[in-house]
């Protein structure tokens, strides 16, 4: 059976309906995964692919992710439909959004506004039902009630031992576990709600669609501070100011924020490198001097 057959089966079982795809046409999946849209005229589904041991594992928990998110309706998320394997392809079958539309400076601060809707739904502690990724890397998020310490154990020292195994030298691995050491002190006073969050928000992962209302997928999702979803917008450009303003209107975020940024940023610095290498490494290295300088050390 041909991979596209074996999908369309999954599909057919898990919506009740028959369905036999007359397209099947390649479409962006980003720097992870490969993706597919299969349609048959009437309904089309965007289809991620991808191999290895953990693919299924990782399609797994970005499906509950999915219904998690969609939960508060509070803004556009796809529909999980399926996730399964075929040979050695783990597939992921997600409703297949019409995306293009074009932000406007209004649409971007209602996708703020609904961004802050989103955070106001809430957990108990910070963490996750279970494990997930972020991007391929493993994503550790057994539940805690101190956000001080899930972020160093779970954030930051993770980060850190991978890059140690990748070979980032003893500098930024000694100077990065002095920063951990010392996170209560950076974080002293910030006790955040645990707060829904998307996880890996840069601006490849939300769009329009053609009708206008603000959509985000490809999640890593857990309870955490709500400011970590607000530095990742913020790390790689892509949401223009009106999309703050609209978060600040609905939320508005407290003093302090500037140094916190920079060290939740720090952890998908530390997973870029750990991801692709490369120029990460020294970009990581200058944000835990600047945050270790800010403790005075």
């Amino acid at each position: 059976m041909k991979l596209d057959q074996a999908i369309a089966n999954a599909i057919s079982t898990a919506t009740g309906e028959p369905f036999s795809p007359s397209s099947s046409t390649q479409a962006g999946g980003g720097c992870i995964n490969n993706a597919i849209i299969l349609s048959d005229k009437q309904r089309s589904y965007f289809v991620k692919l991808n191999s290895g041991n953990a693919a299924e594992q990782m399609f797994a928990s970005e499906a509950q992710a999915l219904r998690e998110l969609a939960e508060p309706r509070a803004i556009v998320v796809p529909r999980p439909i399926t996730y399964g394997s075929h040979g050695n392809q783990a597939f992921l079958v997600i409703e297949h959004l019409d995306l293009g539309g074009r932000g406007s400076k209004e649409g971007y601060r209602l996708m703020g506004e609904q961004l802050a809707a989103l955070h106001a739904a809430q957990g108990k502690a910070y963490g996750w039902h279970s494990d997930n990724f972020i991007g391929s890397t493993p994503q550790p998020n057994a539940w805690l009630s101190d956000w001080a310490e899930f972020f160093r154990t779970h954030r930051l020292e993770h980060q850190l031992n991978l890059a140690e195994r990748r070979g980032a030298g003893s500098k930024l691995i000694d100077s990065g576990r002095k920063l951990a050491e010392n996170l209560d002190d950076l974080l002293s006073n910030h006790t955040p709600a645990p707060s829904l969050l998307h996880g890996d928000l840069w601006g490849g992962n939300a769009d329009f669609t053609r009708s206008g209302s603000p959509a985000i997928y490809d999640p890593a999702t857990y309870y955490g501070d709500r400011e970590t979803d607000l530095a990742m917008a913020e790390l790689f450009g892509g949401f223009p100011a009106s999309f703050h303003e609209g978060y600040e209107s609905a939320w508005p975020l407290q003093s302090g924020y500037t140094v916190r940024r920079e060290l939740y940023q720090l952890y998908h610095v530390l997973n870029h490198y750990n991801l692709f290498g490369g120029m990460y490494r020294n970009q990581a290295r200058r944000q835990i001097d600047s945050l270790l300088a800010h403790l005075g050390h």
